[in-house]
């Protein structure tokens, strides 16, 4: 049966059903988990709805990600107004990429595990939530995770104490590793740095730590929540996953208790409208983006916001979209012969179908390959070889998404409870199809030589330096009462002054760690030539702070980290109970009370699993611990 055929019969289906006991709306990083953990117990009914459908086969490889972007069948394809940045994107807007499928995010973010620094939860018990404190949350990332020791141990610090073994989530270090990355982790130690486990119970004070990327992954494929926690329960008698269903909003009842949640409505593949009815509660999971639209459209948010686009305020909250974090960061170029890997290399990884015209050198139809020269035929053949090798063993370039090392460390400006810093390293330079459409930046302003810099066979490395602890704020609003128009997104990057002082020391810190890279190193940064000129600086001279800021003005990038626009305190309270009603709750990345200090899908897993548990107290269920 088609994916669309099986959504329809099971829609159906659920219509039928008097009602559930739990419906999660949202079967990403967070809601997959959620459904996977309380259907442990045989008598708890649960029904996952999920806009998208089940991820396609190319999601589990690694170097494939770049693909699921911009595809609408499992990407929101959604774009934000960058705020202070974004003067040299593409119509002046950001990407914001959100998985529209099983898994969400998970399914195509860059696979990066990264829990955030202790100080982070920390800091959100001292602010009132309580019960999310480092101590309380670890239990809750070592029960997920399922560690692969590295292979080989040799150049990875693992504080065992803090990891897991046998739980759902694959994590491990990926083989093979990359010259430029392990040539990273060699240069951030050079420059005092050291090497360590920047998931540990201790990332090394304000030093911090570098390390290889812990990922995502199991036997070099991606482990997103839907491989990971849902597709091996699929057929659970108590679970209903009902797959392209878009939610319309949450039904509500007005009774002498106040407001309760009774259930929801959403949109079928074919635009029927369906009410599910929920006997214990509501959890919202749809994202930092979907769930603060859902409760806007349920009527919950700023009254003056939802009478003007038509939905009636069941529940005045202003904070409801508000407060939104996300991370930014910046590419910077470096040429990088004998280090980094060439576009050829990793397309013949891909397999032959990458190698295909029009792009590639051969056929468009494989049925013309029996004609091929000799030496198509032989580049046909290593596709073939390289693609099944990971395929069959996990081995090989196609296990990497090319974002494979990082360094973690306090700027001392601030925020000195965690690490206000972050600098990621791309093991290539990519292409220019990548460059103008994903991220919205036209290669020949990036580049002087944008054939030169981005060629198949070219060596260059970018170096991502990120802010971690923003302290701008967006929001979330709604354009319309109908659910297929998409929010506004404002992200607002960059519009309080800290975060341009924080994101100049980290550039700056970043061309330190290229200018201590090891052996031959690399070449001079590349700077795009209209600000070179408008800051007088030539290839190779030191870049002046004014340039630094105008770069991240002008190209910075979101890392697709939004966060916190139905916080802890504001919208729901520590339990994820939306304040003021009854039987709902939101758990995802949306009730983070601030960003964590790097990449978002493991904290957002462990709210899953906390949440998981949250709600079989309340409903005396017994999901496994």
């Amino acid at each position: 049966m088609s994916d669309a055929a099986r959504s329809s019969a099971q829609s159906s289906a659920s219509a039928e059903m008097a009602a559930f006991d739990v419906i999660v709306v949202g079967g990403g990083s967070a809601g997959a988990v959620i459904a996977a953990r309380l259907t442990e117990d045989p008598m708890m009914r649960v029904a996952l709805v999920e806009a998208g459908g089940t991820p396609p086969d190319r999601a589990l490889m690694p170097a494939a990600v770049a693909s699921l972007q911009l595809d609408p069948d499992v990407d929101w394809m959604y774009t934000g107004d960058p705020g202070g940045a974004g003067k040299g994107l593409t119509d002046g807007r950001m990407m914001v990429p959100r998985g529209k499928m099983l898994g969400g995010s998970s399914g195509l973010n860059y696979m990066a595990y990264v829990r955030g620094h202790p100080g982070d939860f920390d800091g959100w018990e001292a602010g009132g939530a309580k019960g999310w404190s480092y101590d309380d949350v670890l239990p809750y990332f070592v029960k997920s995770e399922d560690l692969a020791p590295p292979d080989p141990p040799e150049g990875v610090v693992i504080d065992e104490e803090a990891h897991g073994e046998g739980g759902p989530l694959g994590v491990s270090v990926r083989a093979p590793r990359t010259v430029a990355a392990e040539q990273f982790v060699a240069a951030a130690q050079a420059s005092g740095i050291p090497m360590g486990d920047y998931n540990g119970r201790d990332r090394g004070g304000p030093t911090g730590c570098a390390s290889l990327f812990q990922t995502t992954t199991r036997e070099g494929k991606r482990s997103s929540t839907y491989h990971a926690f849902l597709e091996p329960v699929m057929e659970r008698a108590n679970l209903t996953v009902i797959t392209h269903a878009q939610v319309e909003r949450v039904l509500l009842e007005t009774s002498g208790a106040g407001l309760r949640a009774t259930g929801v409505r959403y949109r079928d593949a074919e635009g029927n409208a369906v009410t599910l009815r929920a006997e214990r509660e509501v959890v919202l999971s749809a994202g930092a983006i979907g769930s603060p639209q859902v409760l806007l459209l349920s009527g919950i948010g700023p009254r003056d916001e939802l009478a003007a686009v038509g939905v009636e305020c069941l529940l005045d909250n202003p904070h409801v979209g508000k407060h939104l974090k996300d991370h930014l960061h910046v590419p910077l170029a470096f040429p990088a012969p004998g280090v980094a890997l060439t576009m050829t290399e990793i397309a013949i990884s891909l397999g032959p179908d990458a190698l295909r015209a029009p792009a590639g050198p051969l056929p468009a139809d494989p049925a013309d390959d029996a004609n091929l020269p000799p030496e198509l035929e032989a580049l046909r053949a290593e596709a073939e070889r390289r693609v099944t090798e990971w395929a069959t063993t996990g081995q090989g370039l196609a296990s990497s998404s090319l974002y494979d090392a990082v360094a973690f460390f306090s700027t001392g400006l601030g925020d000195l409870h965690t690490h206000d810093a972050q600098i990621g390293l791309l093991a290539c330079g990519y292409t220019p199809d990548i460059w103008r459409h994903l991220f919205r930046v036209d290669p020949a302003d990036y580049f002087a030589d944008p054939d030169a810099a981005l060629s198949p066979d070219a060596e260059t490395i970018v170096v991502l330096p990120n802010p971690v602890q923003p302290h701008s704020e967006g929001e979330v609003c709604l354009v319309s009462a109908d659910v297929a128009d998409a929010p506004r997104i404002d992200l607002n990057y960059l519009t309080d002054p800290h975060d341009a002082t924080v994101m100049v020391a980290v550039m700056r810190r970043a061309l330190d760690i290229v200018g201590h890279w090891p052996g031959q190193g690399v070449g001079s940064l590349l700077v795009p030539p209209a600000l070179a000129e408008a800051h007088g600086h030539t290839t190779g001279a030191e870049p002046s702070d004014a340039l630094l800021e105008d770069l991240a003005r002008h190209y910075a990038l979101t890392v697709y980290h939004e966060t916190s626009t139905c916080r802890m305190g504001s919208v729901v309270d520590a339990e994820l109970r939306v304040l003021g009603v009854g039987g709902l709750r939101v758990a995802d990345a949306s009730v983070m009370p601030t960003v964590v200090s790097g990449n978002t899908n493991a904290a957002t897993i462990m709210i899953g699993e906390r949440a998981a548990d949250l709600i079989a107290a309340d409903g005396a269920v017994t999901p496994s611990r």
